[in-house]
């Protein structure tokens, strides 16, 4: 019995299964892993108070319990708690271990404070009183969450006027710069042209003027309000209103206070921009740089590997020639990604990006413009790094298509031509969205080679924005999967921004599920409407 179930092969069947079971369940772990502990960050933790005796030395120490360690040594467990208490301003760091056989004495303390700073990180720490519009009110956290909420709408006007008023005059004033430079270079600054960039520049100053008047108002108007906080070591510290994100009271916080706490933080997670070197704040300009860049790149590879693909399945004589180009794509598909990048930095942005600002931007020398690390250069980079995909794939698809398709259009007088691109290509378009999908699948998570040709660490303005020609292609831009490299192994303050490397990886992991689902929904589409054609 058993020689005859080897001798049919079903043993082979049954291995497979188990194997393709095992990868899912090891996938699906790994993205549950990633999930807890990303999403876990953001619910707000339990602040407990500990005495802790070493020796003759007697210490208090307040903060959330952020990990736990077990170091078994000898037959004895040494338990460990890494405390996050904050407070890097007056305490030198965030987290610090403490054995738990040194605890003397834990409690909880409904009344503990934690505030979320703009800069050294959280505050832990008891209120003691809060100063509003002149007025000091003592222990008032109504109050406190008061001038919270007012700060914190100063701040969006003020980053409002900074990012967008302010960073269009800027913008103005160095295209006037560009087109004066531009002019002298051309021999035609003359007093006229002269006189109407000066007026227009007096005119853009004026404005300038007027919105840093404005802004020095808002200042001085978000430090109006503050708070004063005693720390569990006696220590008092007084913040402005301004300079911290919010303040909340976790150990008195019910189930539906922390979910809303929970959603709250997670949207800034999202929509936020970054702060505190990256380890606090949102991401929202990496999900950004990354979606834009993954959709030029399709915008780029798609055309370019199909025309490849056709041209050697239909023009092409099959020969060794033909044979010889095939093996060195399908090679190209297993150089290093930092080779590319290698080759991206010398070709697109030194040659080719020096080239455009030599005979089309000779006015921003010695300032690069496009011979310069940016965005277009990525998307060409890793477009180059796909098209061995995108080619093989169109390649299966059109070879897939029965030879009589073809003959029956060509017997019907369409030409050649008319042939491929009214039915063959139509045809071949769910092969065409599957070497897409794996394309995009590759470069959304690509990290080594946009390192060399545009990604970086803080980007201060997005590629795409409210000034002509309103997506601007040479400037640099943030990646999710840089961003999870930076804050991981660039932090520094690595504990406080592992679990923002979960968080960000989840975040990396859908955004590609998301892609790739609307490219599958659009291939099933073009494969049912197609399939009668096949049959």
């Amino acid at each position: 019995m058993s020689k005859k179930f080897f001798n049919s092969g079903q043993h082979w069947v049954w291995l497979n299964a188990g194997a393709i079971s095992i990868s899912i369940i090891m996938v699906v772990g790994l993205l549950l892993l990633i999930a807890v502990r990303g999403l876990g960050h953001f619910w707000p933790a339990e602040v407990k108070t500990f005495e802790v005796v070493e020796g003759s030395n007697t210490q208090t120490l307040m903060g959330e319990v952020h990990n736990v360690e077990h170091d078994v040594q000898d037959g004895l467990d040494r338990k460990q708690y890494l405390l996050k208490m904050g407070n890097r301003d007056v305490y030198g760091l965030d987290f610090k271990w403490i054995n738990v056989k040194n605890i003397e004495q834990t409690s909880v303390d409904k009344d503990v404070v934690v505030v979320e700073r703009r800069e050294w990180g959280n505050l832990y720490g008891f209120l003691t009183s809060v100063t509003k519009d002149g007025s000091v009110i003592k222990n008032d956290v109504a109050a406190l969450e008061g001038i919270v909420e007012r700060a914190n709408d100063l701040h969006e006007e003020i980053r409002s006027i900074e990012k967008d008023d302010i960073g269009s005059i800027n913008y103005e004033i160095e295209q006037l710069r560009l087109e004066q430079r531009r002019l002298e270079l051309e021999g035609e600054f003359t007093a006229d042209a002269k006189a109407e960039i000066e007026n227009r520049e007096a005119e853009l100053q004026q404005q300038f003027l007027s919105y840093q008047e404005e802004l020095n108002k808002l200042y001085a108007d978000i430090k109006r309000d503050s708070a004063e906080f005693t720390l569990v070591g006696g220590q008092t510290i007084t913040l402005t209103a301004g300079n911290i994100v919010r303040a909340f009271q976790p150990n008195q916080m019910g189930v539906m206070a922390k979910l809303g706490h929970y959603f709250s933080k997670v949207g800034e997670f999202i929509f936020d921009e970054p702060r505190e070197a990256n380890t606090e704040g949102g991401v929202f300009p990496a999900i950004f740089g990354t979606v834009m860049m993954v959709l030029l790149m399709s915008i780029i590879v798609t055309p370019l590997g199909v025309i490849a693909a056709v041209y050697m399945r239909e023009y092409a004589k099959q020969g060794p020639m033909t044979r010889t180009i095939r093996i060195a794509v399908n090679n190209l598909a297993g150089v290093p990604s930092i080779v590319y990048g290698v080759f991206g930095l010398g070709f697109f942005v030194y040659f080719l990006g020096g080239s455009i600002d030599e005979l089309f931007y000779p006015e921003v020398s010695p300032s690069p413009m496009f011979g310069t690390p940016g965005l277009i250069w990525a998307s060409l980079t890793l477009a180059l790094l796909t098209l061995p995909v995108v080619i093989v794939s169109t390649e299966e698809g059109l070879a897939r298509i029965p030879k009589s398709i073809r003959e029956g259009s060509l017997a019907l007088g369409a030409t050649k031509f008319e042939t491929l691109r009214k039915t063959v290509l139509p045809m071949a378009s769910p092969a065409m969205m599957t070497g897409l999908i794996l394309a995009v699948a590759r470069a959304a998570g690509e990290v080594a080679p946009l390192m060399l040709v545009g990604v970086v660490k803080l980007a201060p303005t997005l590629p795409l924005d409210g000034n002509a020609p309103f997506l601007h292609l040479e400037r640099k831009f943030m990646h999710l999967g840089f961003h999870i490299y930076d804050v991981g192994f660039q932090s520094p303050n690595v504990e406080a921004a592992r679990p923002l490397v979960y968080a960000t990886a989840l975040l990396l992991v859908l955004i590609i599920i998301l892609l790739n689902i609307a490219a599958i929904k659009i291939r099933n589409s073009l494969r049912e409407k197609y399939k009668a054609l096949e049959q």
